[in-house]
């Protein structure tokens, strides 16, 4: 199977098209698993027919498991459909809901991820509590941590703001949160540093994949997150560790707009039996 290696700030993924395919693909998360060792990608993407969209996207984590919702993935297939066809938008289906994409420049994407969800079983979280900042605390290599805001776009966000994000132990901290009995889940854990109201330096610790250069869900999490506590504007420009990327949180709609580059490294070949 053809399928094309892409990236967006660095986040690094697997596109594979089987639109017009009888069978469904369903991999073993082994299968997965190997995928991701050989071809070192954070998540497989696989395009599907659909009825109500240009595509249906399905997800997969490096660590196998089967996901609802990625933002640079979003982007890079929203690019590769585009240039496909022709055309200068697209509309994507995915677990998490539908999403509209479109050309923003050359080899940039913008992505409309919906509405945040913010309410506690939206996230989910195993009891009732304030999103915006949660009663929450964890700690490694004696660096204690806590007080989250909390999202959902998607897939599960606890987004803690750090004074020196790039002296943190992001992977320590990072697994640990991850797999707190508080997440039923399990959550990407996002470590921000607000420089200013528009500017905010972002490491993520994405569950089943571990640190990432960029993270799309997770930049918008991070921009709402920050909005809801005060520290942030409506829109801003998120650098994580592979690039910028920019966020608003429109506030006539609520819709989170995600904005950057993506990058086609080129084709692979998959056994996507």
């Amino acid at each position: 199977m053809e399928a094309r290696l892409m990236n967006g700030a660095g986040n690094r993924f697997i596109l594979a098209d089987v639109r017009g395919q009888v069978a469904r693909f369903n991999p073993a998360r082994e299968a997965v698993r190997a995928m991701a060792h050989d071809h070192h990608f954070d998540q497989l993407l696989v395009l599907e027919d659909s009825d109500s969209a240009d595509a249906f996207m399905r997800i997969w984590n490096a660590d196998g498991d089967e996901v609802g919702a990625c933002g640079n993935g979003t982007r890079a297939a929203a690019w590769a459909m585009m240039q496909a066809h022709g055309s200068r938008q697209v509309s994507i289906g995915t677990a998490g809901g539908l999403l509209l994409a479109r050309d923003a420049g050359p080899m940039t994407v913008s992505v409309d991820m919906g509405v945040p969800r913010l309410d506690w079983q939206d996230i989910p979280l195993a009891r009732p509590m304030d999103t915006a900042r949660l009663d929450y605390a964890c700690e490694a290599d004696g660096v204690r941590i806590e007080a989250p805001g909390a999202v959902s776009m998607g897939n599960p966000h606890a987004v803690f703001f750090i004074r020196d994000v790039e002296a943190l132990p992001v992977a320590r901290l990072g697994s640990e949160v991850e797999m707190d009995p508080l997440f039923p889940e399990r959550v990407n854990a996002g470590f921000a540093q607000i420089h200013d109201a528009t500017h905010i330096r972002l490491r993520v610790w994405e569950r089943g994949a571990g640190i990432t250069a960029a993270c799309g869900t997770g930049a918008c999490a991070a921009l709402v997150a920050a909005h809801r506590r005060g520290l942030a504007e409506r829109k801003a420009s998120i650098m994580a560790d592979g690039g910028e990327l920019f966020v608003e949180w429109r506030e006539e709609d609520d819709h989170v707009i995600l904005t950057g580059p993506v990058e086609d490294e080129g084709p692979v070949t998959l056994d996507l039996r």
